[in-house]
């Protein structure tokens, strides 16, 4: 039996979720904000850079308890051997899309594949409902998030400029809407991709 690579499964969220959410890292470097181009890749973004510094927005576990067990969300961990690496929390959004409303992996895992696989299951997920697509917010000071979705399938849908100025005024981070759109023809298939 070969012991040197890890045993990666996702699994429900269980009683550990805090302590994980706790012991974790889910910090990122911002070094600019995008001017994000609707249609234009990522990588023809303008980007205005700025002194690097630590990004975290801060996980709060209570936040999401109800959607494990409501019939229309869940929070799915993905864990490496018997280490909880990343999550992903999905629900079924008011315009009938999935919507993934927080998907983050444990710093020392990254690089490794586990957004994807976590992006995987919220597809295989929104599939079985029969949803025509999936939906989810990143910032445009998060270009890693960025290029993960667009070279997952992900398009930008709209942009908002002013979501955070309640939280600062003077912010230059911006909301990025991004939708994966399934083909109508494949709504209900049940196999992840």
């Amino acid at each position: 039996m070969d012991t040197s690579s890890p045993t990666f499964s996702i699994r429900v969220a269980d009683e550990c979720f805090e302590d994980y959410i706790l012991n974790s890292e889910f910090t990122f470097t911002v070094s600019g904000y995008a001017q994000v181009q609707i249609g234009a890749p990522v990588a023809q973004w303008q980007v205005d850079p700025v002194e690097p510094y630590l990004k975290n927005y801060g996980i709060d576990s209570e936040e999401f308890c109800n959607y494990r067990d409501a019939a229309d969300s869940t929070v799915l961990v993905a864990w490496l051997d018997e280490q909880p690496v990343g999550h992903v929390v999905v629900s079924q959004h008011w315009n009938g899309f999935a919507h993934i409303d927080e998907l983050a992996v444990d710093t020392q895992a990254r690089r490794n594949g586990v957004a994807r696989r976590l992006l995987d299951v919220a597809q295989f997920w929104s599939r079985k409902r029969g949803l025509p697509g999936i939906t989810l917010e990143t910032q445009n000071n998060n270009l890693g998030a960025c290029r993960l979705y667009e070279d997952y399938g992900f398009v930008v849908g709209g942009v908002d400029h002013l979501r955070y100025r309640a939280i600062e005024p003077a912010t230059r981070e911006s909301a990025i809407f991004w939708y994966l759109l399934f083909d109508p023809t494949e709504v209900g298939q049940t196999e992840p991709s």
